[in-house]
């Protein structure tokens, strides 16, 4: 089976039983929250609510990443999940306004908090559900790859810390102070604000099919290692969901035969493969020394600026 088809798949298994356990976890939440009145548990209950309505994002765009590319997307719809980051962290961003209305709004009209042993089970509850989730979600979305499951694996570890400062507030509570269950609402709030800022870098980089720039050293690297291959003159890496795609120029000794190139080509693309599960993709085009990179690729007049540079590069590989 296609490793990317295989990827997907594995994202969808972890968005489906992730799901589940932030559900679980929030429904017994809510449940001490209407009998306790606990101001800073009912932002953490909303904040893993939220948390568990981004794997429908997730889920519909692992769902159409697996159909097959078309005419009008030849490059699939690995795009849909990059989206789908988008998504996630305005919902992260709506639970933030929720969670600070309602703390504000407890701290200008205080009310009692009941039931503290109730919440303090409810914290520790949010704490370990949220932690087990976000190892769960890290550890697929760095197996395949997946910028908006590596996210939202921080995003619930992120929950688990805020299920802690729940706690704090309750033992606050219990000791005589009830002013600190709203600030704990504030407290995680800001924690939340704090996740959206983080997850938009990540999101908006690969949107911009940015990468990072240990990825391109790699294939660099790898490329130059495969026998044959002179020098890498031109190197592009996007990623289109949880898919890395790659573009390269590779440079060989002018003398092969297009069967020889063609050939290590293929050992290119085989050896990247070896290095990178999640790459789905690769371009490569073998160009001669005398006529490597792109700026010869428009025109015999530009084709003469890098001649004697590849001249040097010639000799050099033939060493």
């Amino acid at each position: 089976m296609d490793p990317s088809i295989l990827a997907t798949n594995k994202g969808l298994w972890a968005v489906k039983w992730s799901f589940i356990g932030l559900m679980i976890t929030a429904i017994l939440q809510i449940f001490i929250v209407f009998i306790s009145g606990s101001v800073a548990l009912l932002a953490d209950t909303i904040h893993n609510f939220g948390d568990a309505s981004t794997a429908i994002p997730l889920a519909i765009a692992f769902s159409l990443a697996r159909r097959k590319p078309s005419k009008r997307f030849s490059y699939g719809y690995g795009r849909v999940e990059d989206l789908a980051g988008i998504i996630i962290v305005f919902l992260i961003l709506f639970s933030a306004a929720v969670a600070g209305y309602e703390s504000v709004n407890r701290f200008l009209n205080p009310q009692p908090v009941e039931h503290l042993q109730a919440v303090v089970i409810a914290a520790i509850i949010g704490c370990v559900g949220n932690e087990v989730v976000a190892q769960f979600r890290m550890k697929v979305g760095k197996e395949i790859g997946s910028a908006a499951l590596i996210a939202d694996g921080y995003h619930a570890r992120i929950d688990g810390f805020t299920s802690l400062a729940v706690l704090v507030g309750a033992i606050g509570i219990w000791l005589g102070y009830p002013i600190i269950d709203p600030l704990i609402g504030m407290l995680i709030t800001i924690s939340i604000l704090k996740i959206v800022v983080d997850s938009s870098k990540l999101v908006f980089t690969r949107l911009l099919d940015g990468v990072e720039p240990e990825v391109i050293d790699n294939v660099k690297n790898i490329t130059e290692s495969v026998e044959g291959v002179c020098e890498v003159t031109d190197l592009r890496v996007r990623w289109i969901g949880h898919r890395l795609h790659a573009e390269i120029n590779a440079s060989v000794s002018p003398s092969l035969s297009v069967e020889e190139g063609h050939e290590i080509a293929n050992a290119i693309r085989e050896k990247l493969l070896e290095n990178f599960s999640y790459l789905s993709g690769t371009t490569i085009h073998v160009d001669p020394l005398t006529a490597s990179g792109e700026c010869c690729h428009y025109g015999s007049d530009n084709s003469e600026i890098p001649h004697g540079k590849q001249k040097q590069v010639s000799s050099a590989c033939s060493q």
